[in-house]
């Protein structure tokens, strides 16, 4: 009875083992997937404060749940069964997907660039009139809802998508935990830290009125005028990494066609570590913003084939 006793808690010994083991190799893939995504969640995270701007302060953490939530439903229940039939069944398409979604990003960061560029050499005038469109504060929530999560939409497709073909080579299950931690893990952490950022400066605001510490009093104020700055960092970053992701993406995507941008400069100056990293990033960033180009040209010109006819009363 009792070596029975002892054979069954050794079995149980080694399925926990097993599970702990299981349980590291899918933090494990999950963390990697997730690091080799991080450019394209940097840019989610810059992205989403801008859907909350002009909108009630009370309302800010609601909206910002309500867009977490879309996202986490964008992932789970339609991309990762999308990326993983596509992986079983048409192996061969998530490679020029990738590449598809990695001009997409070349696209909308250069377009963001060039319309920086433009508004600080060509500002529009305090004294230009402002029309402000009729709308109630409830149609405007839901409309910036629904724009934060299409955007969301893209961005996480790219995720999903990059985070795939890190753990293509594993199981099937492997896979399937590894994605749903990456799922949840980046949604949680994007959003986690735009709601963070929403309300610093109202934690910034109480810490400010605070009577009796000096530190902390100018700890909030430093909070207060800082978080404008922050925004404006984190919008620069964003675009950045838009754009070193997408040239990045295309050139790893390009069945080996691109891959002599990135190893000749990397071999030449024998770049290791971060340098090497710098190196890949500034190439892909630089590739990223003749690609929009094109991308922006291409799209103006297929423009001019089909102009709008004008309106009439």
């Amino acid at each position: 009875m009792s070596s029975g006793l002892l054979a069954l808690l050794d079995d149980i010994a080694a399925i926990a083992k097993v599970t702990a083991s299981s349980l590291d190799d899918v933090a494990a893939q999950a963390v990697k997937a997730s690091s080799k995504a991080a450019g394209v969640v940097i840019d989610d995270a810059a992205v989403t404060p801008k859907y909350v701007v002009g909108l009630t302060p009370a309302r800010e953490i609601p909206i910002v749940w309500k867009i977490a939530k879309g996202s986490l439903r964008n992932k789970l229940f339609i991309l990762l069964p999308a990326v993983m039939l596509l992986g079983w069944f048409a192996p061969w398409s998530v490679s020029p997907l990738l590449a598809i979604g990695g001009l997409f990003l070349c696209y909308e960061g250069y377009e963001k660039l060039h319309h920086a560029v433009h508004r600080y050499f060509h500002p529009i005038p305090k004294e230009l009139p402002v029309e402000i469109e009729n709308i109630t504060p409830e149609q405007l929530e839901n409309e910036r809802t629904s724009s934060a999560i299409r955007t969301d939409f893209i961005l996480s497709a790219e995720i999903m998508a990059i985070a795939y073909e890190v753990v293509k080579k594993d199981g099937v299950w492997l896979q399937l935990s590894s994605l749903i931690g990456v799922a949840i893990f980046i949604t949680a952490g994007v959003y986690g830290f735009v709601a963070l950022i929403l309300k610093a400066d109202d934690l910034g605001l109480h810490l400010a009125r605070d009577k009796n510490h000096t530190i902390v009093r100018k700890f909030g104020s430093g909070l207060i005028h800082g978080m404008p700055i922050l925004l404006v960092v984190l919008s620069f970053v964003g675009t950045a990494a838009m754009l070193w992701v997408g040239g990045g993406i295309i050139i790893h995507n390009s069945f080996g066609f691109l891959h002599h941008l990135l190893d000749w400069p990397v071999q030449k100056l024998e770049a290791t570590g971060s340098l090497k990293w710098l190196v890949e990033a500034s190439i892909s960033l630089v590739f990223a913003i003749i690609m929009g180009a094109i991308v922006v040209g291409v799209i103006h010109q297929i423009a001019k084939l089909f102009p709008k006819k004008p309106a009439t009363n």
